[in-house]
């Protein structure tokens, strides 16, 4: 390697989980100008990390079994790493050649994982989550997004489990009021994000404005280019979901819909939680695993997630 200082990132497997973490990254990225770096990551977690500066290498591990670390270790190996920061905690990083390294222990309750992902590096200052986007990545998603004046309201109703789900009539009824005439964000435009398969979700969405006045991205875009397109707005709203996690890796002022979740863990960073009456608890006395086919969500009234959303805007504002 050219770099004086070669750095091998493990990131997690699941995606909104190495968002979380990604602060690290970026981090090490700015203090360390001379570094070069090599990641590591799923085939879902490691198209996140495409644009990082001074990129080597991104290594997919495709799944985790014993061939597939056999084949990782065989292209890592040979390099006398500056230094290897695990996220995963496995044994192939205690095993290579390295002048340090930071690997990442057990979670601890209560604690919020972009807190945790710090204490890997021990540091004083958290990073908050954030993910390097190039100019190409920023062209493919500036494509879909005419050119207009006024502010954009992105909205991700979908959620990887049924039961993280907020009511897409809600996401409807809370983007109505705000775009509407003597709304925080009267006149704006409304942009929903996510993955093919929030379409029929999506689809109750958009009638929260008319036609023209929607931006339709879901399932268009990667998740990094999804950041890009988060970058243009002026709000965000969702779920718990890794749609949230890459609004708050973009900079958006976030709200979001939580019910089983730990918002005290995994809630949007510098952002707003917004939560129904039960606890984390309550809900896992009904759901012990937290993955059964239950809609969670109902309880979590518009009006609340409204009024949080309203409030978020004017302290921007006033700031």
């Amino acid at each position: 390697m050219a770099s004086r200082f070669p750095i091998l990132y493990i990131a997690e497997a699941d995606p909104e989980d190495a968002v979380l973490s990604s602060g690290v990254l970026a981090y090490l990225v700015e203090a360390m100008p001379t570094a070069s770096f090599t990641v590591v990551g799923s085939p879902a977690s490691a198209p996140l990390f495409a644009d990082t500066p001074r990129l080597d290498r991104t290594l997919v591990l495709e799944r985790e079994g014993r061939l597939e670390w056999l084949a990782l270790w065989n292209q890592v190996r040979a390099v006398n790493w500056g230094l290897v920061v695990d996220m995963r905690g496995s044994a192939l990083s205690g095993k290579l050649k390295r002048q340090k390294r930071a690997v990442r222990g057990e979670g601890e309750a209560g604690v919020h994982a972009v807190e945790l992902a710090a204490r890997v590096l021990q540091l004083d200052d958290i990073p908050a989550p954030r993910l390097f986007l190039s100019d190409a990545t920023t062209a493919a998603a500036d494509a879909l997004i005419l050119s207009a004046d006024g502010p954009i309201l992105a909205v991700a109703p979908g959620a990887d489990w049924m039961g993280k789900q907020w009511p897409p009539e809600r996401f409807a009824k809370v983007a109505t009021a705000l775009l509407a005439d003597g709304g925080a964000l009267a006149g704006g435009r409304l942009m929903i994000v996510g993955d093919e398969g929030d379409r029929d979700a999506a689809h109750t969405v958009r009638f929260a404005v008319k036609r023209e006045r929607v931006i339709e991205l879901q399932g268009k875009l990667t998740p990094l280019q999804t950041a890009a397109a988060l970058r243009r707005a002026t709000l965000y709203l969702g779920a718990d979901s890794l749609w949230t996690q890459l609004a708050v890796a973009a900079g958006v002022p976030t709200v979001a819909a939580f019910g089983p979740s730990d918002d005290a863990e995994r809630g949007p960073w510098r952002g707003v939680a917004v939560r129904g009456p039960r606890t984390v608890d309550e809900f896992r006395k009904i759901d012990p695993n937290l993955n059964q086919a239950i809609l969670h969500m109902n309880d979590l009234p518009a009006d609340r997630v409204l009024r949080a959303a309203t409030k978020l805007l004017a302290e921007r504002v006033s700031g």
